[in-house]
This record gives structure tokens, sequence and C-alpha cells, in this order.
């Protein structure tokens, strides 16, 4: 399994902006994608957007689109994800993972490497 460890976190007040990354410990030429979750107190972990390695697709989750981008640099292994326009309720831990099916999915269940999660506080 490939190892994923995100960075970027913290607080942040309402309005602001932060910056994921995630970095795979290996190439990614024979991986399909990437996504990332997250997961607040209390609530399931849900979907947040996926990158393709090859040909960079992208899908958002309604709650983001239009305030996160997800992006990939394929020649560092990385994933990142910018937020912009933050609300108190994407307070959450955010977990990248790798997608193990061909096909676009949103089910935590497809995604077979998580990381180990980081912690986003934003402040109302």
């Amino acid at each position: 399994q490939v190892q994923l460890v995100e960075s970027g976190g913290g607080l942040v007040q309402a309005g602001g902006s932060l910056r994921l990354s995630c970095v795979a410990s290996e190439r990614t030429s024979n991986r399909y994608a990437m996504g990332w979750f997250r997961q607040a107190p209390g609530k399931e972990r849900e979907f947040v957007a996926s990158i393709t390695w090859t040909g960079g697709s992208t899908y958002y989750a309604d709650s983001v689109k239009g305030r996160f981008t997800i992006s990939r640099d394929n020649a560092k292994n990385t994933v990142y994800l910018q937020m912009n326009s933050l609300k108190p309720e994407d307070t959450a831990v955010y977990y990248c993972a790798d997608r193990t099916t061909a096909y676009r999915t949103t089910r935590p269940a497809d995604f077979g490497s998580w990381g180990q999660g980081t912690q986003v506080t934003v402040s109302s």
C-alpha cells in the first residue's frame, strides 16, 4: 500500500484560506486518483474532492464547489487542496486517500490507503 502524509492544517478565521498537501510514498504512474475526505466530530467521513493522476480530471462535493480546488504535481507525488472562503462548517479532520478504482467514486470503501489526517478549524 502507498503511504500518504498530509500537512497544512491549522486554525483560520471564517473567510480565510488554507492549502493542504498530501505526499505519496511511491510513484504515481500506476495509481488511478487521489481524493480528499473530511470527518467532523460525531459525523461520518465525507468526500470532498478527487483528482486523477493522468489527465487531472477533478470532481468536487457540492458543499465545496467553487471554494476548494484540488490539484496535483506528479513529479512530486503530491496532491494539494486549496481551500478558500472557509466556513465554520468546514471544520474537520481532513484525510487524503488513494483511490483503488478506475471509475470515479465518492465512497470511502473504494479508497485503499489513507493518511493520518490533518485538523482544520475555522472560527466564526
